[in-house]
């Protein structure tokens, strides 16, 4: 059964206000960036077009910038915006000189871009004239203000061989009144997890602001990416977050595979369909169990993460790797799934679908957990839409995007893929987002296994004549997770942009947590469970 998303008249009508409005577009016939249409533009209709953007409901997916250096005798600046609605694509793209790269700021009228454009600065000197948000974001103190590494004359190892400084004047916001307070928290914290700074205002134990500041582990991956052949951007992308190792080795995939027109076997599509799902269940399932670890409910916690451990050795045991890194390669996948294989899997699916629905229904109906998840950490519909949020976070406040449906790529249009919908936008809505997943998975899982083709596993790549540009967009366990990559003239990646759907969770994490007491906030923060490393490119 397919699930082919319905055409919607909206991109005819946006085209048209476009041309009202005495704004002139032009698409590309060359690196087209399908699914998505390519539409170039004059910068100085930069800030109009998001404005029609906003008043016709689209949702902006992210933005991004590719500096072209040496394309002119000072080079320029390459940006680039994604915008989505009911699961049809526009990237907006213009170009700036290099030596003044001024745009107007989409962020004003999207908030969720706020941090991308800020990062887009630090690493390329873009300049948002109006931007309603001035400091750094990702720069902290590892390089100069006036230093920008993704331009051509940045060193891959940085220009200091000093230990870089504490970020510790960075400025945050203030709130000030009798009784009002700060408490801070990180970047470094007591679990195992990644750094992170969240600094919170209170009165009495009520939150009225929560500030993050991220990007203490900044990895260079954009900068990494430069000069690698499609092989090793693959390998790199499935290290941008390793939680999520499938779904970003699979948008650079597609990236890659979509500029260079290249044709996969349909088994290779059903295998990688196959990583991603498992990949969605093992996160929900380690995410449900924390929830209810973090209010005191250690049973829900151990049973999930046995059963989470039970399919992590089986992906050791039948594809080599315990969260599947490297099991996606430009062109296929590198391992198949054996005839022994086959019917492991059934009896696996099987075995989790018995031993996880009564956990299910002691969680979505146990009245010490709703005490303390129903009405907790509330994120509205309209803050949600406001934010871009997708995956998760999104359908659990009443948005109902799922690339796998909406904008579906192979095998996905082969198969029907259930929307899991609430609209309380709770903690135990996005509790029960994830147990609804995990059970479609479950079913997608035994489709994949029913239609499995026979066949080949990988094919070569089609050679890059250089300039080619590409766009993934896949749905990761997080929710909508894009690629965009674009090849040199030696056939070598010249820019590789990965944006993981933390860039958006963050942000509501900071306007979920408003009202509530800070005792709530651990378990506010596991329900969002935003990818540090996914933002720290």
């Amino acid at each position: 059964m397919t699930n082919r998303p319905t055409p919607t008249p909206w991109l005819s009508e946006y085209l048209a206000q476009l041309a009202a409005a005495g704004i002139v577009v032009e698409e590309s016939e060359s690196g087209t960036l399908a699914p998505a249409r390519r539409l170039a533009l004059d910068p100085a209709d930069w800030g109009q077009v998001a404005q029609l953007a906003q008043t016709l409901g689209l949702r902006h997916a992210g933005v991004w910038a590719d500096p072209r250096d040496g394309e002119s005798e000072s080079g320029v600046l390459e940006v680039y915006a994604c915008f989505e609605r009911t699961g049809q694509y526009l990237v907006m793209v213009t170009r700036v000189p290099l030596d003044q790269p001024q745009l107007s700021s989409h962020g004003l009228l999207y908030p969720g871009v706020e941090r991308l454009e800020r990062h887009a600065h630090d690493l390329t000197g873009l300049i948002l004239t109006d931007h309603p948000d001035g400091r750094r974001w990702t720069r902290h103190q590892a390089w100069p203000a006036d230093r920008f590494p993704l331009r051509r004359d940045f060193p891959l190892l940085g220009e200091s061989t000093c230990r870089t400084p504490a970020d510790v004047d960075y400025p945050f916001r203030v709130v000030q009144g009798p009784g009002v307070f700060e408490i801070p928290v990180g970047p470094v914290h007591a679990g195992i997890i990644e750094p992170g700074h969240f600094r919170f205002s209170v009165a009495g134990e009520d939150v009225l602001r929560l500030e993050e500041r991220l990007g203490y582990v900044h990895k260079g991956i954009e900068k990494l990416a430069v000069g690698r052949d499609p092989q090793g951007l693959v390998r790199l992308a499935g290290r941008v977050s390793g939680d999520s190792t499938v779904a970003h080795a699979w948008a650079a995939c597609q990236a890659i595979e979509r500029a260079l027109g290249a044709e996969l076997p349909p088994r290779a599509l059903y295998l990688r369909a196959l990583f991603a799902e498992r990949e969605r269940i093992i996160n929900h399932l380690w995410d449900i169990g924390a929830i209810c670890n973090d209010v005191g409910f250690g049973f829900a916690y151990v049973q999930c993460a046995r059963l989470r451990e039970q399919w992590l050795r089986c992906n050791q045991d039948l594809f080599g790797h315990r969260l599947l890194m490297d099991r996606l390669i430009p062109g296929g996948v590198p391992c198949d799934l054996t005839d022994e294989g086959f019917p492991r899997l059934r009896q696996e699916h099987a075995a989790l679908r018995q031993a996880i629905e009564p956990v299910f229904e002691v969680i979505e109906d146990y009245p010490s957990l709703d005490d303390r998840l129903l009405g907790t950490g509330i994120l509205s519909e309209a803050d949600a839409r406001a934010l871009g949020c997708t995956g998760y976070v999104g359908k659990a406040s009443g948005l109902g995007l799922d690339v796998r449906r909406d904008c579906p790529y192979p095998p996905y249009d082969q198969l029907r893929v259930e929307l899991a919908l609430q609209g309380e936008g709770d903690v135990a809505a996005r509790v029960r987002v994830r147990i609804q997943e995990v059970r479609q998975s479950l079913w997608l899982l035994d489709r994949l296994l029913d239609d499995l083709p026979k066949g080949e596993i990988s094919a070569p790549l089609p050679a890059a004549a250089g300039g080619e540009t590409g766009l993934g967009i896949v749905e990761g366990w997080r929710g909508e997770t894009l690629a965009f990559v674009r090849f040199d003239r030696a056939g070598r990646i010249a820019r590789y942009f990965p944006r993981d759907p933390s860039w958006f969770s963050w942000p509501a994490l900071e306007r979920l947590i408003l009202g509530d007491i800070v005792p709530d906030f651990p378990v506010c923060n596991k329900s969002v469970n935003g990818s540090y490393a996914g933002h720290d490119l």
